[in-house]
Formats: C-alpha cells, structure tokens, sequence
C-alpha cells in the first residue's frame, strides 16, 4: 500500500487541491480528500494536512470556526497518537485554535495582505518534517496571507526556541510575527504549522523545489 495521505477541506478552503497534488507528485498515491462535517477519518492514515484559504470567510478569529468543525476532533485524536499533521496558512491557524500548538496568528503588521516568495532558514533539521534540509538551509517558498503575524508571550516563545520547536524562521521581516517566527512544531515533533506553503514549491514550474524537501522528510521518515 502506498503512502496513505488525507487531506482535509473546509468551507472556505482554497489550496485543498495544491496540497493534494503535491502529495500525489511526491509520492505517487492521491490522498484522500476528507470533508470537515465528516466525523472520522479514513483508517491507517500516514499523515493529515490541514490546507490553507479562509475557513468560513475567517469570520470571528481565522482558524476558529473550523477548529471546532467535526473531522477536528478525529484529527486531534490522531496527532496525540502521533500521526504526522501539517497545517499550512489557514491550516496552521486552525492548528492554534484546536490547541495542537501554541499561541495564534494576528493581523499582518502591516495591515496589508502579503503574496510573494520569502527567504527562510530551516532552524531545526532533526524533525520529521525537515530532516530532508541541511542544518541552517536557506529555502525560498511563497507566503500568501492576511493574518499571518504569530504572536505567543515570552515565556512560550522561550520555550519554542529552547526545545527546538521552531521549525522555521523569516530571513527578512514579513508580517510581524514574533521572533520571525514562520513555522512551529508540537513538543512531541508530529505536529508542524507553518505560514508558508511548501505545496506551492515542489517542481520546476513553481520557480523553486524547496518545499518539496518537506514531503520528502515525511515520507522517507515514515517507509525508513
């Protein structure tokens, strides 16, 4: 059986069909598409990915409405067996709002939205995620939000750096957020929100490969 991928789509959803296609691309399986109402997910899942967009238009805080959608009680339930889980943009907001990871996503400080590609450096490559990169890589991959400033107070931000949870970081200043803090993992490394979207950088035509690495860590991780 090949690897066995979800991916799961809000009303509001708008980048469940990048990250599928590059689960397909990468791995050579389609994932299965999950709709949020649905109360369980499929059995033997290797890895869930929340995608980005604007989950209910990001009415009340972005991410929250959907954080309490059905499918999010059976993601929550999987991360904490240690299912792999990625939540990119909106994914990484929803990820806030279930409590999988720490602090939340605000306004951009510029109040503007933000679309283009960003510098990164990988800050931790001993993750699932990210063993794929070499200690310090500098990757390029597009950013495209509105609400992508993260914010947690001092001493959690001590915390995410002390225990190498900090999967990735701005090389040059963004949308705000603390510490230029992109990408963040759960204390027990399974978990991985982050605002850029490494779908949208996994071939040629995207203009770089650099998000592709990221699928790749996953999956040799998981056959290794």
């Amino acid at each position: 059986m090949g690897f066995r991928a979800a991916v799961i789509t809000f009303p509001g959803s708008n980048c469940d069909r990048d990250m599928a296609t590059a689960l397909e691309l990468v791995s050579g399986t389609a994932p299965i598409r999950v709709w949020h109402g649905d109360a369980d997910l499929p059995d033997n899942l290797d890895f869930i990915a929340l995608p980005g967009g604007f989950s209910y238009g990001d009415y009340l805080r972005s991410g929250a409405m959907a954080a309490n959608s059905p499918i999010m009680r059976s993601v929550v339930k999987a991360a904490e067996r240690g299912v792999p889980v990625l939540g990119v943009c909106n994914g990484f907001q929803v990820l806030t709002e279930s409590g999988l990871l720490p602090g939340a996503l605000m306004r951009n400080a510029s109040q503007n939205f933000i679309c283009r590609t960003v510098p990164l450096t990988v800050e931790n490559t001993q993750s699932l995620f990210t063993g794929s990169y070499d200690s310090g890589s500098k990757v390029r991959i597009p950013v495209a939000h509105h609400d992508g400033n993260y914010f947690a107070d001092e001493a959690t931000l001590d915390r995410l750096e002390g225990d190498g949870r900090v999967a990735f970081r701005y090389d040059e200043p963004c949308n705000g957020s603390r510490r230029d803090i992109a990408g963040i993992l759960n204390a027990s490394g399974n978990v991985l929100g982050m605002m850029p979207h490494p779908e949208r950088a996994v071939e040629d035509a995207h203009g770089g490969v650099d998000g592709r690495r990221l699928f790749e860590s996953v999956m040799g991780e998981l056959v290794s």
